[in-house]
């Protein structure tokens, strides 16, 4: 695959302007925004400045420790808004109006994956301990715009991980899934990238990863299921995406990786609570009289 057949050399730019200049997809992009910044920013905003509404529990782990703060990552962690947008624009650019409505179903559906997270935030927020590191500027705007109150589940890690599953979805859908095999294993590896990235720039802790995946299996268990989490844990902590397809700004250097900077035997560790917290969310989930009740039962009887 030449990187001009890659997603990653779509222009987000394109496809937030088509989102917004094509008339079919406008007003769902609206309300799409919407619900994010009244879920994420709004809702977290108002909490951090008019604490005491909202319990906060704090969900550090004691093995995060073994993760080392890595701000080369940092560059690979912000590209999650970034990844599912270039999708749309994958899409526009090939199939122009046919894929009108697969690009309003992923925008729609992003809009109402922020809706299921906030339905723990609005009971319980979380946070945990991260460095104050502004010596590069984007680490200065993650601290000017994320109040660090809304962890548990991780939105970076539903986001993306929906994101590549739903462009499996399209792909079927436009009858071009095996065409499209290696922006598939590119979208997952950069799932995965961006997932190991909020260990490394300290914006999460390994509790939020099993209550994101959790999340993402109960918001849509045909797209992602039980099988594919566990998969996905498989997969975590491996060498992160450093190949030509990859833009530059989004690659990190050799000597960052997790292979080099977590000895195996702390790898294992940390995977193993992973699963072991994904498949006890899983378990409770089935006596639950709602998807959130374990996560929200983990929240208020967590103790670090």
């Amino acid at each position: 695959m030449s990187f001009k057949d890659s997603v990653y050399s779509e222009s987000t730019v394109y496809g937030f302007l088509n989102s917004f200049f094509v008339p079919y997809l406008r007003s769902s992009t609206c309300r799409t925004i919407h619900k994010i910044f009244n879920n994420f920013f709004f809702f977290q905003y108002i909490s951090a400045f008019l604490p005491g509404r909202v319990p906060v529990t704090k969900v550090d782990h004691p093995l995060d420790k073994k993760i080392p703060f890595t701000p080369s990552w940092v560059t690979i962690y912000i590209d999650f808004t970034q990844f599912w947008i270039r999708m749309v624009a994958f899409f526009l650019r090939r199939y122009g109006r046919r894929a009108y409505p697969y690009v309003k179903d992923l925008t729609v559906s992003m809009g109402s994956l922020y809706e299921f997270a906030a339905q723990v935030y609005r009971k319980n927020l979380s946070t945990t301990e991260r460095p104050f590191y502004i010596k590069r500027p984007r680490f200065f705007i993650i601290h000017l715009l994320d109040p660090h109150l809304m962890c548990i589940p991780s939105l970076h890690v539903m986001v993306v991980i929906h994101a590549f599953t739903k462009f499996i979805e399209i792909a079927g859908k436009l009858g071009d899934e095996e065409k499209y095999t290696e922006q598939i294993k590119e979208l997952k590896q950069g799932a995965l990238a961006i997932s190991q990235a909020i260990f490394f720039v300290k914006q999460h802790s390994i509790n939020c990863i099993p209550a994101a995946l959790y999340a993402v299996t109960k918001f849509n268990e045909e797209l992602f299921t039980v099988k594919d989490a566990e998969d996905f844990i498989n997969l975590l902590f491996l060498p992160p995406p450093v190949s030509e397809k990859i833009p530059k700004n989004c690659r990190i250097h050799p000597s960052a990786s997790p292979l080099t900077i977590i000895p195996e035997d702390d790898r294992k560790e940390i995977k193993n609570h992973i699963r072991s917290l994904y498949l006890r969310f899983i378990e409770e989930g089935k006596t639950s009289a709602s998807w959130k009740e374990p996560v929200l039962n983990f929240l208020k009887t967590y103790k670090i």
